[in-house]
């Protein structure tokens, strides 16, 4: 939720929030979708993601179905496009050859609807049930569009040819970490929620989670130490790869992250259309869990739990309390997390020093979503809320969690509750990771903080 916390008993206060999240969306799909020709934003840029302009209809689509007909009560505008624009229907693959709306008629379709869906939220009672309570669906709408966002800008980086996206780089910010790593006490600590008005289903409840004493890095994994795990054949040794992992590995002849190659003896990336050598300080980008998995088991590590990241993420372990975020309540602010495709790279490992945790973990939320160890399930008195499609029937299979975002989210759709998922083999996403290991006996027997 934009601001700090909000009274959700405040209806003004609760539509201001929205109104500033809605808008900060459609912002930045404006923004993805007007810097490329309609031959770009028609095209299919990878099998893995659709045409620009499908997500364009979509947002606008998806507005309709929940704030127009669902909150309002309203007659449907456009009733033949619903099968088209429903992402259950028809895989990425496909959607190129649907009959979609073209550029200019989609920008007046998801105008028209977001006009309209203003007007709603101006005139809702925003309680008496669960879908507008606190203004629930239209901070459910906000995440959606900009879960889409990123998706686009995925597809902005798989896209060939110049650059059609710029931004600033991240500055540092504070002094980088001392330690390595720290040691997280033992014990309880409250996972997930049952307060924060827009969370999703997938993160709620709120329930005591035991974790056993354990270290975990203060930063994420950099372009560097992964460099070390390549130049040491980690690419050529099964026994650090899960069996299905090694067999993508050889099946693909995979030797480095998406977008590397080695050029003139130096590895060098394409990042949105530039070609740059590796930076050795940023965290490792688009590596999939599998890439993650086998680099935590070359250093003698291993990934985190989801359990284990969210403690290390939200647990204060003075005050014996959970965090909306790491730093605190408040939300987050340019000098505590890189969110919201305000650069297009991540920071350097050990930047934000306003944003770490209490135990001085950095950088958990932004820059890069996290791979952790765990599959996707869910919480213990999981209840679908607005529809299963959401989380539901993906729990199981081989999806690995991903945690804390990356540049590419905005702060309405990042939290320390919000939970991502993905098959282990993805690479094209925004994801890195940082590693974990076990504590000794008489380790565990001394983390304990008065």
């Amino acid at each position: 939720m934009n601001g700090t916390p909000i009274d959700a008993r405040d209806e003004d206060a609760l539509r201001t929030a929205a109104r500033a999240a809605l808008t900060a969306a459609r912002d930045r799909t404006r923004l993805l979708t007007t810097c490329v020709d309609e031959a770009e934003l028609t095209a299919q840029h990878s099998p893995l993601m659709s045409p620009l302009v499908w997500d364009l209809a979509h947002i606008g689509n998806q507005e309709e179905q929940w704030l127009l007909r669902a909150v309002a009560g309203r007659e449907p505008m456009r009733p033949e496009i619903d099968s088209v624009y429903d992402a259950f229907e028809h895989p990425r693959a496909e959607r190129p050859s649907l009959p979609l709306l073209p550029p200019d008629e989609a920008h007046r379709y998801a105008a028209e609807v977001r006009g309209r869906a203003l007007d709603v939220l101006d005139t809702s009672v925003l309680r008496g049930s669960a879908l507008v309570d606190a203004a629930f669906a239209f901070g459910m709408i906000a995440q959606h569009e900009q879960q889409h966002d990123e998706t686009m800008l995925i597809t902005h980086q798989l896209r060939k040819g110049p650059a059609a996206l710029t931004a600033p780089d991240p500055e540092p910010v504070g002094q980088p970490p001392v330690a390595r790593e720290v040691l997280v006490p033992g014990g309880p600590f409250t996972m997930g929620t049952s307060t924060e008005p827009w969370s999703l289903d997938n993160e709620r409840p709120a329930h005591r989670r035991d974790v056993a004493a354990y270290w975990i890095d203060t930063t994420p994994v950099t372009c560097g130490a992964y460099l070390e795990f390549m130049a040491d054949g980690g690419y050529d040794e099964p026994r650090w790869w899960d069996p299905a992992g090694w067999a993508h590995v050889r099946e693909h002849g995979l030797v480095a992250p998406l977008f590397w190659r080695r050029e003139g003896g130096q590895w060098l990336r394409r990042r949105f259309g530039v070609t740059e050598p590796i930076p050795l300080d940023e965290p490792v980008l688009h590596v999939s869990w599998y890439e993650a998995d086998a680099y935590a088991r070359w250093a003698g590590r291993r990934l985190p739990t989801e359990a284990e990241w969210e403690k290390a993420a939200r647990h204060d372990p003075a005050a014996d309390r959970s965090r909306r975020y790491p730093w605190g309540d408040a939300d987050p602010t340019p000098d505590r997390a890189n969110l919201g495709q305000r650069h297009l790279r991540p920071a350097a490992a050990g930047a934000y020093e306003a944003g770490q945790s209490p135990l001085g973990v950095r950088q958990l939320i932004g820059d890069v979503w996290e791979w952790t160890s765990s599959g996707f399930l869910p919480y213990p008195g999981f209840v679908a809320f607005p529809y299963r499609e959401y989380s539901e029937v993906f729990f199981g299979g081989d999806y690995k969690v991903l945690r804390g975002g990356s540049f590419a989210v905005d702060q309405v759709a990042c939290r320390g509750t919000f939970r991502n998922w993905d098959h282990p083999v993805r690479r094209q996403i925004f994801s890195g990771f940082r590693t974990a290991r076990d504590a000794s006996g008489d380790e565990a027997a001394g983390a304990v903080v008065h």
